[in-house]
């Protein structure tokens, strides 16, 4: 038997032999991928394409398969997360029922996770979905970087230039999460590829270059240094990741010295830490700091449950009544993911959202590329949380679901492949 007919042989018994069902599989590989292609440019049809999967995956699914993962916390939590967003539906009293559903509309992306797992624990094909992000991250910084040339490599006046669609925070997300990616290509392909290697460098540094240069996020800001270190000492040997973190330093201070931009934009936090005032005009700082001053007093209101799903903005109109400037401002975002869960869901949403982070990070600990991409979805997302709602967002969300669940994927075939003692 050649390998051809024995990999033909392995998903007939894992599959079955129906045609349509094969073909439907082999869809939803092909849906998935064209779903993280669409992720950095358009909310639209990352929905419409997510929809899709979802009817082509559905009548493929083994119902024993999927009550296996749903059975694990990495399967299980997502559902019981997006379960007690449902519940606090019912307690979100005096809100509109149509401001209610629209806080759970938040939730439903989570419900993919478990799904994308057991689609991809017996899928071949979680590389197409991992090589049409990059492809999709390369034409955005390309696009990105085109721009900026026209601008004559200088900053329009609100200090962000390049930003194609979506935002800068956006946009710096993605190229930081497939700078990192391809580095970590890199270090497997550089004892016998080198050439190939040396290029994906290069384009990981041409990411990184978009983030601090052109896009340059705070939250990114933050994010680099603990990212860095993460890929030192799991990607690395100890000589090789004190040499890039040494390298990564004087990067750093070279930056520093030689853009006045992100200077400011970092230099500028403390100015606006230490002079805010609730009352007087908004500053990216000064509002969080409002926000999250707002949110411990309304999670302290109702600290067990919170005030029900749904209910933030209300509750935010209600302690903004009668106040000017910062103090004065009304969003559905207080900028926190843990705030934001707990002024819905109290503490009890909290300890889930906790667990479910904690299950995805013990999921992804391994030394395959898989767990590595898994890994630094779930720490740049815990990251960039502590600034941002980044799982109630659209596009960070659903970079979080569709990461997690085909690395998840990836990681529990390799598992069950290396006890069955083969390679699919």
């Amino acid at each position: 038997m050649t390998e051809v007919e024995r990999r033909f042989a392995v998903f007939k018994t894992l599959h079955g032999d129906s045609p349509l069902r094969l073909r439907l599989i082999l869809a939803a590989d092909g849906l998935a991928a064209a779903l993280a292609v669409s992720l950095p440019w358009s909310t639209s049809a990352t929905g419409i394409l997510a929809a899709a999967w979802l009817i082509a995956v559905l009548p493929t699914l083994e119902p024993a398969a999927v009550r296996r993962v749903l059975l694990t916390p990495a399967g299980g939590l997502p559902v019981v997360f997006w379960a007690l967003g449902l519940a606090g539906v019912l307690w979100a009293t005096g809100i509109p029922f149509d401001e209610r559903l629209n806080g759970l509309s938040s939730f439903h992306k989570f419900l993919f996770i478990p799904l994308l797992i057991a689609h991809f624990e017996r899928s071949e094909r979680g590389h197409w979905v991992l090589v049409g992000f990059l492809a999709s991250c390369t034409a955005l910084a390309a696009v990105s970087w085109g721009l900026m040339a026209q601008l004559g490599f200088r900053r329009d006046g609100s200090g962000i230039a390049a930003v194609p669609v979506k935002d800068y925070i956006a946009q710096s997300a993605e190229l930081t999460f497939a700078a990192f990616l391809l580095a970590a290509l890199a270090v497997r392909d550089w004892p016998t590829r080198g050439a190939r290697a040396v290029l994906l460098i290069v384009l990981s540094i041409v990411f990184l270059l978009n983030v601090l240069i052109v896009t340059t996020s705070r939250t990114a800001l933050v994010a680099l240094p603990f990212l860095f270190v993460l890929f030192a000492f799991t990607q690395l040997r100890l000589r090789w990741a004190t040499g890039l973190l040494i390298a990564g330093a004087a990067a750093t201070a070279l930056v520093w010295s030689a853009d006045p931009y992100v200077r400011n934009n970092v230099s500028s936090i403390v100015t606006e830490v230490r002079e805010f005032k609730p009352e007087a005009d908004g500053t990216r700082a000064g509002e969080r700091l409002e926000f999250w001053r707002k949110s411990v007093g309304i999670v302290q209101d109702a600290p067990l449950i919170g005030h029900g799903t749904g209910s933030i903005r209300e509750q935010f109109r209600v302690r903004a009544e009668g106040h000017s400037g910062m103090a004065g401002m009304v969003s559905a975002n207080p900028h926190n993911q843990m705030l934001a869960v707990a002024l819905q869901l109290g503490l009890l949403g909290v300890a889930v959202l906790f667990a479910l982070w904690i299950a995805h990070l013990r999921l992804f600990i391994g030394s395959s590329l898989a767990a590595w991409a898994g890994l630094l979805v779930v720490s740049q997302n815990f990251i960039g949380s502590l600034f941002n709602s980044h799982l109630f967002d659209f596009t960070h969300g659903w970079g979080y679901v569709i990461g997690v669940g085909v690395a998840g994927g990836v990681v529990l075939r390799g598992t069950a492949d290396l006890m069955r003692g083969t390679r699919l």
